[in-house]
Order: C-alpha cells, then sequence, then structure tokens
C-alpha cells in the first residue's frame, strides 16, 4: 500500500503560560510538494506512516468504552447532504487545492480550528494529501499530531526541525485523522473518517465538532438493558407515581451507576432468558463476565442457560459450567490429575458448608441439621 504524497504542510504548535493554556501560538515551517517531498527528510519516516495509519484495523461498534481508534461519521441534517458539513467542507478544499500556497491556505484554516480544541498540546502537525494511485485516482488526506517533549522543543532552524521531529515522533504515539475512511484495501467510505488518538484527550472528538462517533459495545449493551428494565418497570406498575416503582426505578438508577454491580435478584430465570434471547438476536458473539469472589468467569450470553447456569445454595452463589472437555493453559496443576466426582457428591459438600464458607467446629463439616434455619428443605 504505496501513497504517492501530492502535498505536506508541516506546523509546530507552542503553548505558553499556566498549565500552558493562557497564550497558543502556531508557526509554519514548510509545505512540500511533491518534488520536494521525494527529496525531504521525513519521507523515510513519513511513508511508513502513513501505510501503518491506513491499515491500521477499527471497529464500527468497538468492544471498548476507550477504543483508540474509531470511525466518524459526518453529521448532516435530513434531507441535506455532505456540503452542508463544516468539518467535511474544510477537507474537500484541501483536497481539491491545485497548488502548495492554495493547499497551506486550507492547511492554516485547520490549524486554527484545532488551536481552539480544549485538550490541545505543543507538538508538531504534519497536514497531508496523498494519493493510492494503485486503486484511486481520487485522495486521501492525512492529519498527524505529535506531543513534543519538552527537551525537544529547543529548534530554531526551519530545515533541521524535520530531522529532530523525527525523534518526537518515534518516541511518542501519532494521534492521526484519515479522510476518507478505506473499510477494506480499494474502497472509500466518503461519509466516514478514521480517528485514532491513544491517550484519554479526545484530541480529535473535539476538534471536529460535526461529526459523530457509534456507540461502543458496552454502551450498546448498557442501553438495551437498560430499555428492557424500564419497559418491565412500566409493564409492572403502569401508574408512574406508584411508590413501589419510585423506590425500584431510584435502586436501578443507583445500580445502574455503581462501577462494581452485585446481582440484583430481580428477575427469575425465564426473565433473563428472554431478555438475553433478544439481545443476542442481533448480536451472537456478545460477551458475559462477571466475578465469584476472586475467580473471574468469561463466557458468551448465548452459554447462560444452556452451558452456564447460576444457581444458590445455603445462601451463597453457585455457578455451573458445563462442557465436553477442559483444557489447561500452561503451567501445571494437581487440578489437571483430577478423576471429577459425580455432581450429587459436589452439591452435598458445598450443602454442608456454614454461611461464611468455613466447616464449623474447628473442622467438623456441618450438618443439614446445624445449618441456617432458611436453608432448602432437603
Amino acid at each position: 500500500m504505496d501513497f504517492t504524497v501530492d502535498y505536506l504542510s508541516f506546523f509546530v504548535i507552542q503553548l505558553e503560560g499556566v498549565d500552558g493554556q493562557s497564550s497558543k501560538h502556531y508557526k509554519h515551517y514548510q509545505t512540500l510538494d511533491r518534488d520536494d517531498y521525494e527529496d525531504s527528510e521525513i519521507k523515510g519516516f513519513l511513508d511508513a506512516e502513513l501505510k501503518r495509519t491506513a491499515k491500521r484495523k477499527v471497529e464500527k461498534h468497538p468492544s471498548t468504552e476507550q477504543a483508540p481508534t474509531k470511525i466518524g461519521r459526518f453529521i448532516v441534517e435530513p434531507g441535506h447532504d455532505l456540503t452542508s458539513n463544516p468539518n467535511y467542507n474544510l477537507f474537500m478544499r484541501l483536497a481539491s487545492a491545485g497548488n502548495k500556497e492554495s493547499f497551506l491556505d486550507f492547511c492554516d484554516e485547520l490549524v486554527r480550528d484545532y488551536l481552539e480544541t480544549s485538550a490541545v498540546r505543543g507538538g508538531a502537525l504534519i497536514i497531508v494529501r496523498a494519493r493510492l494511485t494503485k486503486y484511486f485516482d481520487e485522495p486521501f488526506l492525512f492529519v498527524l499530531k505529535c506531543d513534543f517533549e519538552s527537551n525537544i522543543v529547543r529548534i530554531t532552524d526551519e530545515r533541521s526541525l524535520i530531522g529532530q521531529v523525527e525523534m518526537a515522533i518515534n518516541a511518542r504515539n501519532i494521534k492521526s485523522i484519515q479522510y476518507p475512511h478505506m473499510p477494506e484495501e480499494g474502497m472509500r467510505e466518503e461519509w466516514e473518517l478514521k480517528i485514532h488518538q491513544s491517550s484519554h484527550a479526545r484530541y480529535f472528538e473535539d476538534f471536529l465538532k460535526f461529526v459523530y462517533y457509534e456507540k461502543s459495545m458496552p454502551e450498546i449493551v448498557t442501553d438495551q438493558v437498560m430499555g428492557m428494565v424500564q419497559e418491565y418497570i412500566e409493564q409492572k406498575w403502569q401508574e408512574p407515581e406508584h411508590e413501589e416503582r419510585k423506590k425500584v426505578e431510584q435502586d436501578i438508577e443507583l445500580w445502574a451507576a455503581s462501577e462494581k454491580r452485585e446481582l440484583q435478584e430481580k428477575w427469575d430465570h425465564g426473565q433473563v432468558r428472554e431478555a438475553a434471547a433478544r439481545m443476542i438476536e442481533y448480536q451472537p458473539e456478545l460477551e458475559m463476565k462477571f466475578k465469584v469472589n476472586d475467580i473471574m468467569v468469561r463466557a458468551k450470553l448465548a452459554d447462560y442457560g444452556d452451558k452456564l447456569h447460576i444457581s444458590k445454595l445455603n445462601g451463597r452463589y453457585v455457578v455451573l459450567i458445563e462442557g465436553d472437555s477442559l483444557l489447561f493453559d500452561k503451567g501445571f496443576s494437581p487440578v489437571e490429575l483430577l478423576e471429577p466426582e459425580d455432581l450429587h457428591q459436589v452439591i452435598d459438600r458445598v450443602q454442608t458448608k456454614s454461611w461464611n464458607g468455613e466447616e464449623e467446629d474447628a473442622g467438623q463439616p456441618a450438618t443439614p441439621e446445624t445449618a441456617e434455619d432458611d436453608a432448602p428443605p432437603w
């Protein structure tokens, strides 16, 4: 995947004052055309970086809310096309620039907009227009941002800057925008761009005010679960001012906002299976993770009620996982030599445990007669 660079503009952003926020400046160092670029010191580095940026994988619905790489889609009003979006129009001006001077003018506009972002930091900002001539005549646009370490920003010679900045780029993760998004090699999606920002500062989401990003899978799942919870509440208590309904809604709100959520014990097995089936219909690979004390369990939501079962015995949680094989990772343990007991033997042993999991009377197991009063009657 070899790009041919049409134009490249190189800027340095400098912040001064308390916390670097009181004054923001930028300086243009060079704008290169194709011939200039071929003879430049930055070509060896940037050719590889453009290829790396274009090949970087991205999911439409990331598996985590903090995914560093995202697909953005231009926002337009109903009935309007892409030309109604200011961010798209800026990219189009860069894409259609006919010479170095006009390309620099539009880059200058982009840098001024970027300086208005709340999380902007000093460093190099490189704006590139390049073509993947193997597949397209239309250009791609790349905006590459590299933060400086304070001991690197001591450069005065415009020509030598690029060689010095390469050290900074190699030492730090590059943030990038690519437009348009290329879902597969040889494909262009004009409505979408790809951003990559490894920090939590959200540089480009702040900068691109007229672009939205699809929700991550955890956010989608949260919305679906909360929607089903609200549906359940409305069906059970049709009167909005019902005291019990208000109490349940308050409990659910606190539960949803908690970092570590405990089992709520509000729905029976059938209700959970029905809700899970609705989610699995659209997302078959949906994962489920939880901890039993310090033991992590990770499975597919589709496994619940089929290969994975949750119950209570003597007031304690029991998770049963069934399958045709048991495979162990590297690192031996005596458990690998086990000849499994009959399930009923295990249940009997768990049943005789006391509430805190310790055996009573200095090592003597608790009997059904000495168990708590609300123990199962068998």
